[in-house]
């Protein structure tokens, strides 16, 4: 039978502890008892665990063996801001599929409206990770960073392969990109950074400073994707070529 895996908010070397809602659930509805086994994700490790404390608001486990675990996709989505349900549905799914961070960005045809609720959604969207992650089993949590300019992180120094879909690049593919990253880092996982646009696409001066800064163009293919699909099948790309 498949093990419970929760993820903890603290830990040291032999014990970890879930607290908030988490542990209200394994409390109340699973009605968890001292010697119940579960999985805990703790710094980035999972380990098979024992619970030896039960209150309303907090479990506490022991520590047993640490367990073997899939690394997250070395992959940052720099997404965007659109429509807050599909961005919503986008980055649980992105976690699903093993991204290792997101970035939401206020780009030029962000919608003024959601570029201001923007910074009040944060939580709400590391929440929403935080149990995809949870649901999925993953051994880590992807950051969710605070809505910036993208200015901003188009001219952040990175260690990456940066790469900006785009929808009048035909003639790169997304996967001639990756499958040069592969081969230049050898015998390496190579780290990417994939931007995504918001809705009616990116800007002229966007596309500029892009290219500006390193940047390399790519395309998904001949149709017009919707933002949170565009994400989704980059991932999938990514992920044909790094698993």
């Amino acid at each position: 039978m498949t093990r419970r895996r929760w993820i903890a908010e603290h830990w040291d070397e032999a014990t970890a502890t879930i607290t908030g809602a988490q542990a209200e659930h394994m409390s109340r509805v699973l009605r968890a008892q001292p010697g119940m086994e579960a999985d805990i994700v703790a710094g980035g490790h999972v380990f098979h665990a024992e619970v030896v404390a039960v209150a309303p608001r907090e479990v506490r486990f022991n520590l047993i063996t640490e367990l073997q675990a899939d690394p997250a996709l070395p992959v940052t989505l720099v997404v965007s801001i659109y429509k807050f349900d599909h961005m919503e549905w986008a980055i649980e799914k992105a976690t699903e599929l093993g991204v290792a961070a997101i970035v939401p960005v206020i780009a030029r045809r962000t919608e003024k409206h959601l570029a201001l609720a923007a910074e009040k959604r944060a939580e709400r969207w590391r929440r929403i990770a935080h149990e995809a992650a949870q649901q999925s089993r993953r051994s880590d949590v992807p950051t969710v960073d605070d809505p910036a300019p993208l200015a901003q992180r188009v001219r952040a120094t990175a260690h990456a392969t940066r790469i900006v879909l785009a929808e009048q690049e035909r003639g790169t593919a997304l996967r001639t990109v990756i499958e040069e990253a592969v081969a230049a880092a050898q015998d390496e996982m190579p780290a990417l950074e994939i931007a995504i646009g918001p809705e009616g696409g990116w800007a002229p001066e966007e596309e500029a400073l892009f290219d500006a800064n390193g940047w390399r163009a790519a395309s998904l293919g001949p149709r017009i994707l919707r933002a949170e699909t565009a994400a989704i099948a980059a991932l999938s790309v990514v992920a044909s070529f790094l698993e």
